[in-house]
């Protein structure tokens, strides 16, 4: 089968697809024939090497696989079967076929549409819990960094049914903030050096949560816009400068992290439960994901070079 491999860091163009045996699942495993694939921004920082996360070479890229469950591995789930259509979260996406954990799989209905069901899996349950985690007062204000992103742009979804009285959303481009305006949040350009005056122009007595995955100086800004007893929350740092916060730095606000592998490990039922809900909202039409652009995995240098400028409103797909 062909699967995307990189040997060395660097740009776009390190990326190659080789020809490497299908994947056997393993223990609670099952294998999916692909037919869309979901990119994760986080690949592009791993591809450019020099973060505090780098793996061993050669590297692969993760994401969500949409496609059928062709084989079986030891101990599966009840209810797990040949032929299902489901969606999962793998470490190694971009290939014609993906081992995946039997244990988060999200259904997804036959005529359903490819690329929009990649974020059943991961994207969409992520900012449920981000949300869910950051403790939101009914007419209360969120901050939502990134907004116009795979994972922003659910989020600010999402945050509708929370009660928010004010929903804000930073983006770096004019295409972006008339985007988060669209999905009914108030935004503020992240370019602008005084950034945080906007925002604070919208909540003068701070906002009750921000939800961060950029890291860095944008992490510290927005913690200072926490009002006290308000909830800052980490699940990221795109930025690959990981926050560090003194304690004393708090000042009464609440500060958590959220990890959507060690949710699952921690308390999968309700990790089951949150890709259930995202699932229904979406098939119910409360729920709008974005497909920015699709490509063959031939062009798979073509998803990263987007990703690297950081110009794609909701989330790039690849096609086998």
């Amino acid at each position: 089968m062909r699967a995307v491999r990189f040997h060395r860091h660097g740009g776009p163009d390190v990326l190659q697809l080789e020809e490497v045996a299908v994947p056997e699942p393993g223990p609670g495993q099952v294998l999916i024939q692909a037919e869309a694939i979901g990119a994760n921004a986080i690949d592009a920082v791993l591809r450019r090497g020099g973060s505090p996360w780098d793996r061993p070479l050669p590297g692969t890229l993760t994401g969500d696989v949409v496609g059928r469950i062709v084989k079986l591995g030891p101990d599966t789930p009840p209810g797990v079967a040949v032929g299902q259509r489901v969606s999962a979260l793998t470490v190694d996406a971009f290939a014609d076929y993906a081992v995946a954990d039997a244990g988060f799989l999200a259904p997804i209905p036959d005529d359903a549409d490819a690329g929009e069901a990649t974020m059943m899996s991961l994207t969409a349950p992520l900012a449920l819990r981000v949300l869910e985690s950051g403790r939101i007062p009914a007419g209360g204000t969120v901050l939502i960094q990134s907004a116009a992103g795979t994972i922003g742009h659910l989020a600010t979804q999402l945050a509708r049914f929370y009660d928010a009285k004010t929903i804000i959303g930073t983006a770096s481009s004019p295409k972006k903030l008339d985007f988060i305006r669209e999905l009914g949040a108030e935004p503020v350009d992240l370019t602008d050096p005084d950034w945080p005056a906007a925002v604070r122009a919208l909540a003068p007595d701070g906002v009750d949560t921000v939800l961060d995955a950029v890291g860095g100086t944008v992490f510290a800004q927005g913690l200072d816009l926490v009002k006290p007893l308000g909830t800052m929350v980490s699940y990221g740092a795109i930025t690959t400068e990981v926050p560090t916060v003194p304690v004393l730095g708090l000042q009464l606000r609440n500060l958590t992290g959220v990890s959507l592998y060690g949710w699952q490990q921690a308390r999968p039922d309700e990790a089951r439960a949150d890709i259930a809900e995202v699932t229904r909202r979406w098939q119910s039409g409360e729920l709008r994901p974005v497909v920015d652009t699709t490509y063959p995995l031939t062009e798979v240098a073509r998803i990263h070079e987007t990703l690297d400028a950081r110009s794609n409103l909701g989330r790039l797909i690849a096609i086998p």
